[in-house]
């Protein structure tokens, strides 16, 4: 029993060195705090539950401190750790390109091609992309960072993910974790925008029903949609390109099985990977920065430009459309990539004041345009940038 106690003693101080509570610092429960917020959102308030629970996990796992002089090889910047190799998707930006494909297997474009004058509601909610870039520029980031934080106010994970990666990897954990957080936030953004910039006769704004789209032409989108993107804009091939496939899988009617793994199995596996990763690079040390706090504020003002540039677009454009052919500004807001979560926010607005008048399948349109626009955007940054 002596030479137990013995042992304990001699060996205690070593051990203590290596635990969690040691290496532990106020900064490390912070990020643990925000991961268990994260998770309580997704839960309690079902905000993106399938986004928030891997990242909000993740952020646990990746604040748990370590010696890393211990030789453990846990951690997620240590090479050749598990994490580290699984990460390697995100930095290396094969993640963003297999989630698009399973996003154009489950996205319907008939919104959009029996009406294509929704693409520029798309088109002009990017400005928030671009919006928020020359801020950043203001705030002293690099044309680079400046560019990678942008994206953040297309509303896609994915692109902002993929463009950071190639632009400011180490602003990364940052970037996608703010991305995906407004993502979730969508519900909470968009109706005040959405009803300060309208007034109650354009809310009540009644659409045409969208024409019948044919199968020729559901098969047809998705070639002519690659050609014509990815001759303008060749560096947003890798999005693009898959989005574009995975659409043709589910359109063509002959590719059912390989479109049901792009949309169920794969997009899922690749979601939780991404989620988790992502999570888990948000280390205190390399997360909790003065620069983290300006991409977040950044992340917001993107939004908020995005949502305003769709609406009101919307109500510039009804100025010289027929009375008959006008669109409801309610939609506007649909233009940013959030899909389908900003559509269903048209939706639910709209039948606040007109429980009859039925936006989802208007908005539909600019909000699968919005997925093709913040590819494009991020496509001529990276041109212009390398």
């Amino acid at each position: 029993m002596g030479e137990f106690i013995n042992f304990l003693q001699s060996n205690l101080a070593d051990f203590w060195t290596y635990t969690g509570f040691y290496n532990a610092t106020y900064q490390h429960f912070i990020m643990i705090a925000v991961g268990i917020f994260f998770i309580y959102l997704a839960v309690a308030k079902e905000f993106e539950p399938m986004l928030l629970i891997p990242i909000g996990f993740g952020m646990l796992i990746g604040n748990i401190p370590f010696n890393m002089e211990a030789g453990l090889q846990v951690g997620i910047y240590e090479q050749g750790s598990v994490l580290n190799i699984l990460y390697q998707g995100v930095t290396s930006g094969w993640y963003p390109p297999l989630i698009f494909l399973g996003i154009g297997a489950m996205t319907d474009f008939s919104a959009l091609i029996s009406n294509p004058k929704l693409m520029l509601i798309g088109a002009a909610a990017q400005f928030g992309i671009f919006g928020a870039y020359m801020i950043a520029l203001e705030w002293g980031f690099d044309p680079m960072q400046a560019a990678a934080i942008g994206i953040i106010g297309g509303a896609d994970g994915p692109t902002a993910i993929f463009l950071s990666s190639k632009l400011a990897p180490n602003l990364m954990g940052a970037i996608a974790v703010s991305a995906y957080s407004y993502m979730a936030l969508v519900p909470v953004i968009q109706p005040p925008i959405m009803r300060l910039l309208t007034t109650k006769k354009e809310r009540l704004i009644r659409m045409k029903a969208p024409r019948a789209v044919s199968h020729t032409e559901k098969v047809l989108f998705p070639i002519m949609g690659l050609l014509l993107t990815c001759f303008l804009v060749p560096s947003g091939l890798p999005l693009l390109g898959m989005l574009f496939f995975g659409n043709l899988l589910k359109e063509s009617g002959v590719t059912r099985r390989l479109a049901e793994t792009a949309r169920g199995p794969l997009i899922d596996t690749i979601t939780i990977l991404l989620g988790l990763t992502v999570g888990a690079s948000t280390q205190a040390s390399e997360f909790i920065t003065w620069d983290s706090l300006k991409i977040f504020g950044l992340g917001a003002l993107s939004f908020v430009i995005a949502t305003a540039s769709g609406v009101l677009f919307v109500k510039i454009f009804n100025l010289v459309l027929k009375k008959d052919n006008k669109i409801n500004p309610l939609i506007g807001n649909a233009g940013v990539s959030a899909v389908p979560d900003s559509a269903r926010i048209s939706q639910i607005v709209g039948a606040e004041y007109d429980p009859t008048n039925y936006l989802l399948m208007h908005a539909m349109g600019p909000n699968v345009a919005g997925v093709i626009g913040s590819a494009v955007a991020a496509g001529i940054l990276l041109g212009f940038l390398i």
